[in-house]
């Protein structure tokens, strides 16, 4: 339950970003019905890098509450980031953008569900620091849902709708805010899964 909190309120704090980057993307594929393939292709995207994550995180060797220290330092780096205190990361892979750029000028659903999946694969802060919460799970299917639904919430920011509220977050107090509602509750997740607060059990009998 931790983790969706965590992923809700990522992909909350994380609507400026989405219609900055990938606003326009999301216009120009949203024409001639594709809307729906194109965030089909960012789900899958998204829920197939969660279950890397996850994998990931099953396969980092020593004591469990190591995989919960590697995923905190990367939602660390995600909420300064964020906040403004550090440059966003960027891992570009090569022919993605060229990629996206043939899927486009294509007509039909099947390019934009293609261009969707290749949308989802842009370098992006938000989805890397994201991703600390799947890999926390240890569990390919946990980290497949999370990040799906971390998809499906980000498509959100990308309608009409939300784009009253983009001034507001825009703004440096409220970035701030959010930022920090990302590390407590992201951290306060990550350290129950790690059992970093989990008391001893009291014994059940004492010698006399």
């Amino acid at each position: 339950m931790t983790g969706v909190i965590a992923v809700s309120i990522a992909a909350f704090a994380g609507a400026p970003h989405c219609l900055g980057m990938c606003g326009p993307l999301a216009a120009a594929a949203s024409s001639e019905r594709g809307w729906l393939p194109y965030h089909a292709g960012r789900l899958i995207t998204y829920g197939g890098l969660g279950g890397l994550a996850g994998a990931f995180g099953s396969a980092i060797p020593g004591p469990p509450w190591l995989v919960t220290a590697v995923s905190a330092v990367f939602l660390v780096g995600f909420a300064a980031s964020l906040a403004g205190w550090l440059p966003e990361p960027k891992f570009a892979l090569p022919g993605v953008v060229k990629a996206g750029s043939a899927l486009l000028k294509r007509r039909g659903p099947l390019s934009r569900l293609g261009f969707g999946m290749v949308n989802g694969l842009l370098p992006c802060g938000l989805l890397y620091g994201t991703l600390a919460v799947p890999i926390s799970t240890g569990s390919a299917i946990q980290g497949m849902g999370l990040m799906a639904l971390f998809g499906v919430l980000t498509a959100l920011p990308l309608s009409a709708a939300a784009l009253g509220g983009r001034v507001l977050l825009q703004k440096r107090p409220a970035r701030l805010v959010l930022a920090a509602l990302v590390l407590v509750t992201g951290l306060s997740g990550l350290a129950g899964r790690g059992g970093w607060f989990v008391e001893e059990p009291a014994p059940c009998h004492t010698t006399p």
